[in-house]
């Protein structure tokens, strides 16, 4: 039979138990200890230390605090404790000093706070921009950018550091690239007929400018659209733009003229073309000196498939018919072509005949520049004859042509004809071949033939 425990010990047992656990709470609660009795709050602290008072706790977002005490106690607010605040990397002070000191009237001798750390604001650069991956704070990473035709002259990237500023200066975006222009093609022209250029145009070209699409000038080196002359013309064009780039581009112009194959003047003859000459649409005429008779085209012209129209120019000796039956029939032939000198004396051994004739054998090349042709009338008809170079005129037709000329048969005459056939000078004395060439010059028409015969060649020389 089991026996009960007597209720006093029972009561006995927690009485000591509560005892115990007394006296070894309060063998914690020791200065310096952490544990107090009193609890946590300022207002026991105070009571237990005399009335000393404290600031609040410091708790600094992204920071450290370091404090210490006069002396030496457990809590580190109280008044004369010093605390130092650092604040964590990327981050510095908002404002104040880094020491702060709990006063009598319980609060710090300062405001802190830890800021994160910001670069100066970043200059967006002008035709371009910047993206940063965290603004302008501690570490960010920008990154610059530009507009299409601009190239960026600087660092690609800046980060902010510690010290506020960025790895490197402001980048910029300036403009490079030359401006494109495009040239017309190559004008290939054929000059029209008779004529030795041909009109070309075009539009000027328009630039671009792969910046601003601004451009200042266009500028053409060459010939401007108009008449071309035959042959290759090389221009080219440049424009600017407003940063001072240049672009260029270049074209040709040609100018072909058709030609005929080159003719050359007719022995004894003269050929005058307008134009150049031998090009498509250009005429020759031709002329035959006194005393010769064109054969063939008396002008031909250079045709598109670049042969000469007609047929081949010749120039014949004339063919004199001493013939013909009246004295005025003979001298039509030499109308509008040979200059005409009569000689006429009584006799052949005429002083005077003969004067003249020798003179006259040493200036055949100058007889012959001026289309002269002499005719001797010698002797007293029925005895008379006449000559034509190695040609014998009958008596007949010789004593009819002193009579029209109205020359006397009884003394020396010379008479001189013009191509009109107009009776302009008369001697009864010889006088020199080069009194016959001067007075010869001054006629009508002569002009025009020494400037032939002078672009010719021909000369007595």
């Amino acid at each position: 039979m089991l026996k009960s425990v007597p209720r006093v010990n029972m009561d006995t047992w927690l009485v000591v138990s509560l005892f115990v656990f007394v006296q070894l709470f309060f063998s914690l609660a020791y200065e310096g200890s952490g544990y107090y009795g009193y609890g946590d709050d300022e207002d026991a602290y105070a009571r237990r230390n005399g009335g000393t008072p404290w600031c609040a706790p410091i708790k600094v977002k992204h920071g450290d605090v370091s404090c210490r005490s006069p002396g030496g106690q457990y809590y580190k607010n109280v008044m004369g404790s010093r605390c130092k605040i650092r604040c964590k990397r990327g981050y510095e002070m908002q404002q104040g000093h880094p020491e702060v000191v709990c006063m009598a009237s319980k609060h710090w001798s300062g405001n802190y706070a830890c800021r994160e750390i910001r670069c100066p604001k970043l200059q967006m650069p002008a035709n371009g921009g910047y993206k940063c991956s965290d603004g302008s704070y501690f570490n960010s990473r920008c990154e610059f950018f530009c507009s299409l035709g601009y190239t960026l002259k600087g660092s690609k990237t800046v980060t902010c550091q510690y010290h506020k500023t960025w790895t490197s200066g402001e980048s910029a975006c300036i403009d490079v690239d030359a401006p494109v222009i495009k040239c017309p093609n190559l004008k290939d022209k054929t000059a029209e007929p008779g004529k030795l250029t041909a009109r070309v145009t075009w539009d000027t070209p328009e630039g671009k400018d792969t910046a601003d699409g601004i451009l200042t000038d266009v500028i053409l080196k060459g010939k401007p659209p108009g008449h071309f002359p035959e042959g290759l013309h090389k221009m080219s064009y440049t424009v600017y733009d407003r940063a001072g780039n240049k672009g260029s581009c270049r074209f040709s112009v040609r100018v072909r003229v058709r030609r005929c194959s080159p003719m050359t003047p007719p022995e004894n003859g003269y050929m005058k073309c307008d134009s150049d000459g031998d090009n498509y649409g250009a005429t020759c005429d031709f002329k035959c000196t006194g005393g010769y008779e064109l054969q063939g085209s008396a002008a031909r012209v250079c045709q598109y498939g670049l042969t000469w129209s007609g047929t081949e120019t010749n120039c014949a000796a004339m063919n004199i018919n001493v013939g013909v039956r009246t004295a005025s029939g003979l001298l039509d032939q030499f109308y509008e072509k040979r200059r005409l000198l009569i000689i006429s004396a009584p006799t052949a051994a005429n002083h005077y005949y003969r004067f003249q004739m020798t003179n006259l054998q040493h200036a055949q090349c100058g007889l012959d520049l001026r289309h002269v042709t002499v005719i001797e009338l010698v002797g007293i008809y029925p005895a008379q004859i006449g000559r034509i170079s190695h040609r014998l005129i009958p008596p007949g037709l010789a004593l009819q042509l002193r009579l029209l000329l109205q020359i006397s048969h009884n003394n020396f005459n010379m008479v001189m004809i013009d191509k009109q056939g107009m009776d302009r000078e008369r001697y009864t004395y010889p006088i020199t071949s080069a009194q016959i060439f001067t007075t010869i010059d001054t006629w009508q028409g002569r002009m025009d033939e020494m400037v032939l015969q002078q672009e010719a060649g021909h000369t007595c020389q």
